[in-house]
């Protein structure tokens, strides 16, 4: 039995690991700004699930629900990082308001829940941290530059994070999903005034971000993917979920490589060496 801590469960991918990992007998401490979209949830599974109403871009908040998860629970395996929202607009297009918004809670609140949890999972000597990353936390594609801002965040230090808890037999986790259908790209989203100036391009974003979600995964369908990644002796620090990121991350990668090694000799001139 495994207990669990996760963020954004009212629906997407955090309602149907919390569903998956109760099913299966364990518990979960499952948080949502609105606790009511959790009554069918603890009407059918009962003492093992535990409400939690969060707004996980309140750091006070953050550290009030672990330490009720775990004085209820006992412990802590499997703190999941789900919450969090896309925000659509090109770079101009944006406001303060929207990119800090964004922020807060995709990476702050991650990192509050991150930072609360750790001493518990000190303290008993191991557990997995998970953070919902993207495909776009290594890739990036025009329209959801404030997105993929936070996901790089998250990415970056969730890889220090792994390294400094590794000894006391901490795991960290990044999931980088493609497309799946979790109203990511509808009603929880939030859209920057688009500029004239824009207008053609937005076209064509549009257009290309089509053809990159033809096929959406289910995110019922990922349950089984998550499980065996928390059970895994030796969970990888990355791992996509879908079909579609590894020819993307492929084709990036590929294209970093390739250009680095065209510019090495300018990288060496910057270091007093000779231009070849």
């Amino acid at each position: 039995m495994k207990t669990w801590f996760i963020t954004g469960t009212s629906r997407g991918f955090g309602r149907e690991w919390a569903i998956a990992a109760l099913q299966r007998g364990d518990r979960v401490a499952a948080t949502a700004r609105d606790v009511s979209s959790l009554d069918d949830l603890v009407e059918r599974f009962g003492d093992a699930i535990l409400p939690l109403q969060l707004d996980v871009t309140d750091r006070a908040a953050d550290f009030a629900a672990v330490a009720q998860a775990h004085q209820h629970f006992g412990r802590l395996d499997v703190v999941v990082n789900n919450a969090g929202y896309g925000q659509f607009g090109f770079i101009e297009e944006l406001s303060e308001a929207e990119l800090r918004d964004q922020l807060e809670t995709n990476v702050f609140g991650a990192f509050w829940v991150t930072q609360a949890a750790l001493p518990y999972l000190r303290e008993q000597g191991g557990g997995h941290i998970v953070q919902v990353s993207s495909i776009g936390g290594i890739s990036a594609f025009p329209n959801v530059g404030a997105y993929h801002a936070s996901k790089w965040a998250l990415e970056g230090f969730s890889q220090a994070l792994a390294q400094e808890v590794a000894a006391f037999g901490i795991h960290v986790t990044l999931v980088e999903p493609g497309g799946f259908a979790t109203d990511w790209g509808g009603s929880s989203a939030r859209h920057a005034t688009a500029l004239p100036a824009y207008e053609e391009i937005h076209a064509q974003a549009a257009a290309a971000r089509a053809t990159r979600t033809t096929d959406p995964g289910d995110p019922a369908a990922s349950a089984e993917a998550i499980l065996r990644v928390v059970d895994a002796e030796n969970p990888p620090l990355r791992v996509f979920f879908g079909a579609a990121p590894l020819a993307i991350a492929t084709a990036d990668y590929e294209q970093r490589l390739a250009t680095w090694r065209e510019w090495q000799p300018v990288s060496l001139l910057a270091q007093g060496g000779v231009a070849v």
